[in-house]
């Protein structure tokens, strides 16, 4: 039993952090589009410059993006295929557990326990929660043809290096969506 205990603490713990990490991740496409003549990308200043968020997120976001992009292939152009658009929403997720430690009810009868102290309790927590779009534009109709969402929480940290890696795995979750597996 105590080797249960001492495995199962680590594995609890891992799926708890894993949890907390995880970004969801949505995309949508126009199916007319082909995916497959799209080799070089620019960024869309205009569309970049409306993201509310500091001017050092935008820049972390765009490397991490622009990482993804030399990865599959893709070049910076100035006359590109594609243009690369960035948006960004922040809410505040409220959490209430409404927990019940009091007895009494189902099967049987304590004679020993009768009320107690701390029967009901709330417990009221809360989380960023931020989302990041990431939109290709063909750059000759100027038209989105596809759109990547990533939501997920976002930690409040001093360490510049754990919120880049955040941002990277945003990031980097959102593409594996792109190109959409109808082109391929």
């Amino acid at each position: 039993m105590k080797t249960f205990k001492i495995l199962a603490l680590p594995i609890f713990a891992l799926l708890v952090l894993s949890s907390c990490s995880s970004v969801r991740v949505m995309a949508d496409y126009d199916k007319k589009a082909d995916f497959n003549t799209y080799k070089t990308y620019a960024f869309y200043k205009t569309g970049i410059d409306k993201a509310q968020i500091s001017d050092l997120d935008k820049k972390r976001i765009l490397y991490a993006i622009e990482a993804e992009m030399s990865a599959r292939g893709f070049s910076k152009s100035e006359n590109p295929d594609v243009l690369i658009s960035i948006f960004t929403k922040e809410r505040e997720q409220v959490d209430i557990y409404n927990n019940y430690w009091g007895g009494g009810f189902g099967w049987g009868w304590n004679p020993y326990f009768w009320g107690g102290q701390n029967m009901y309790g709330n417990q009221v927590s809360t989380r960023t929660e931020g989302s990041l779009y990431i939109d290709l534009i063909d750059a000759k109709d100027k038209q989105l043809v596809w759109q990547g969402k990533g939501v997920g929480s976002l930690y409040q940290t001093k360490n510049i290096e754990k919120k880049e890696e955040r941002i990277q795995k945003f990031v980097s979750e959102i593409l594996k969506a792109y190109p959409p597996m109808a082109s391929n």
